[in-house]
C-alpha cells in the first residue's frame, strides 16, 4: 500500500495553481478545556451510535429522514442510560434538508421524548455537517453555556425534495393570490408542458456546476493517481470493513427494526469484497470514456443516522460515567472550490497537529473521510509532497504520511456508506472506539466537505475507558 504514495513531489508538479490562495476558517477554543487537571473544562465524548449506513432505495426507502434521525437519539439514551433531562441542548446536522421537517433537530428531539425546554437547532456544512454539530456543542460546553449536549446528523437520500420549476412554481403563487374563479382560470388555462418539468436536485457545486464526481477524476488525474491504484484502495476499504463487521467491531451500530416491515436492521448493506478483476471491468461513471472514477471506487448514496453523548468531565463524573474520549482540538478549513475541492485533510491535519502540539507519528488512530479513492490517495500524495507543502501550505517540508496500518482500521465511507450528515459523528465514534481497543493515546479525524471545506479534530483516550 506504501507504493500508493511514493513519486509524490513528481506527481503533484503537475497540480494547478489556482489554489495559490488559500483561506483557512480556524475555529480557535480556549485552550483551558484540554488541561487534565481541571475537570470542569475537559470536554469528553460519552459515546456515539447510529443507524445502520444503508444504500439508498433499499430498506429505508418509506421511511424519511425524521424517523432516522428520532431512531438515533432514542437508541443513544437507551445506550449509555442517561437521564434525558441531563441534556441541555441538542445540535443535529442535515444536508439534503426535507422541508416539512426544517428543524430536524427539534423535531426528531420532541419525538424521542426529550423536553419541549430542550432547545435544539439544525446545522448544515455539507459532508462535516455532524463534525459541525460536535464541535459546536464543544464551544457551548468551553464557553460554560451548557454542561451536556446531545450531537448528531442525518441524510436520507432514498426521498429527496424535487421542486416544480420555477415557472410553475410563480404560477401556483399567484394562483394562490387570486381573489376569483376567473382569475384562477385564466392563470391555469396559461400550463404549458415546460410548466411540468421539475427542477432535479444534483450532488454538484453551485460555485462550479461541477460534480464532485468530476472533480474526483480531475485531482486523481492531477497526482498521477491511476484506476489500478483506485481500485486497490477501494477493495481495501471494502475488506477492511468485512473484517471488522464480522469481529463484531461495529459496536456503535444499532439495530432498527423497521416500521411496518417484517425485519430488524442490523448490519451496514455496502459492504462487498469484490476482485480486482471484477473492478476492473467497471466504467468511468463521469468523466467518459477516459475518467478513473467508477461506482465501486466512489462512495455511493446512503442513508442513516448517527448521534453522540458530549459534555463536560466534571459533569460526567457527577453522572457517573466513564467516557470514551476527550474532545480535543478541532479546526476547519477553506480553499479553491474548483481544483482543490476535496483536499480538506491535507489542509486540515497539519493545522490540527499545530494545535495539538503533536506530529503525525504521535496519531495512533486515523479516521479519514473516504469520498473517493482517488481523492484518498491524492490527499496522501499532497502530504507526502515537498512541493506541495512549500506551494499550498506554507510550510517548508512535507506533512509526512501516516502510518496506513492505523489509517481507516475499519474501514470507511466507502465500504461503510456515507450518508452525508451522519458521516462525521460515525468518525468520532470509531475512532474513540479504535483507540480503546488498538490502546492508542490519540486520534485522528479529518475529512473533505462541498465547497472546497474541511475539518480536522483530535482525540485523546479517557482513561479506564471501554468499548
Amino acid at each position: 500500500m506504501l507504493s500508493l504514495v511514493k513519486n509524490s513531489v513528481a506527481t503533484t508538479q503537475g497540480f494547478t495553481k489556482y489554489g495559490a490562495a488559500i483561506n483557512y476558517w480556524n475555529v480557535i477554543v480556549n485552550k483551558s478545556y484540554a488541561t487534565k487537571d481541571n475537570a470542569a473544562k475537559n470536554i469528553v465524548y460519552v459515546d456515539g451510535v447510529r443507524t445502520p449506513f444503508l444504500q439508498s432505495g433499499t430498506s429505508y426507502k418509506n421511511l424519511t429522514p425524521y424517523d432516522l434521525a428520532t431512531h438515533s437519539l432514542v437508541a443513544l439514551q437507551k445506550k449509555i442510560k442517561f437521564p434525558q433531562e441531563v441534556v441541555e441542548y441538542i445540535v443535529y446536522g442535515t444536508v439534503m434538508q426535507e422541508v416539512k421537517t426544517s428543524n430536524i433537530a427539534r423535531e426528531a428531539a420532541l419525538a424521542a421524548g426529550y423536553s419541549d425546554r430542550t432547545p435544539a437547532h439544525t446545522v448544515t456544512m455539507a459532508c462535516i455537517s455532524s463534525n459541525q454539530a460536535l464541535t459546536t456543542g464543544m464551544g457551548l460546553i468551553a464557553c460554560g453555556v451548557y454542561d451536556v449536549i446531545v450531537a448528531g446528523g442525518v441524510e436520507f437520500m432514498s426521498d429527496i425534495p424535487i421542486r416544480h420549476n420555477r415557472r410553475m412554481r410563480s404560477l401556483m403563487l399567484q394562483a394562490n393570490k387570486a381573489k376569483t374563479i376567473g382569475q384562477t382560470l385564466s392563470l391555469l388555462g396559461g400550463l404549458r408542458p415546460q410548466h411540468f418539468v421539475p427542477d432535479l436536485p444534483a450532488v454538484a457545486e453551485f460555485s462550479s456546476g461541477e460534480t464532485m464526481g468530476h472533480s474526483g477524476d480531475r485531482l486523481a488525474a492531477a497526482f498521477g493517481v491511476s484506476r489500478k491504484e483506485q481500485d486497490e484502495y477501494a477493495l481495501r476499504s471494502h475488506t477492511l470493513a468485512a473484517n471488522a463487521q464480522r469481529q463484531g467491531y461495529l459496536t456503535d451500530i444499532t439495530p432498527y427494526k423497521v416500521p411496518n416491515v417484517d425485519k430488524v436492521v442490523d448490519k451496514d448493506n455496502g459492504i462487498r469484497v469484490s476482485t480486482p478483476e471484477q473492478l476492473a471491468k467497471l466504467k468511468p461513471a463521469f468523466v467518459k470514456p477516459y475518467g478513473s472514477v467508477t461506482a465501486a471506487n466512489a462512495s455511493f448514496l446512503s442513508d442513516g443516522a448517527s448521534a453522540a453523548l458530549i459534555m463536560s468531565e466534571q459533569r460526567a463524573l457527577q453522572l457517573g460515567l466513564t467516557p470514551k474520549a476527550y474532545l480535543r482540538n478541532f479546526t476547519y478549513v477553506s480553499q479553491d472550490p474548483i481544483d482543490q475541492l476535496l483536499l480538506g485533510p491535507t489542509y486540515a491535519i497539519p493545522k490540527v497537529l499545530e494545535k495539538a502540539k503533536l506530529g503525525v507519528k504521535d496519531i495512533g488512530v486515523w479516521e479519514i473521510h473516504e469520498a473517493f479513492a482517488g481523492q484518498i490517495l491524492s490527499n496522501l500524495k499532497a502530504l507526502d509532497s515537498d512541493w506541495f507543502a512549500q506551494n499550498y501550505l506554507g510550510r517548508s517540508t512535507k506533512v509526512g504520511t501516516p502510518d496506513l496500518s492505523k489509517w481507516n482500521a475499519w474501514g470507511g465511507s466507502l465500504s461503510i456508506g456515507h450518508p452525508f450528515a451522519a458521516t462525521g459523528v460515525r468518525l468520532a465514534t470509531h475512532t474513540a472506539n479504535r483507540l480503546i481497543r488498538e490502546d492508542q493515546q490519540f486520534g485522528l479525524i479529518a475529512a473533505c466537505a462541498a465547497g472546497g471545506q474541511g475539518v480536522g479534530m483530535i482525540m485523546e483516550r479517557y482513561p479506564g475507558a471501554k468499548v
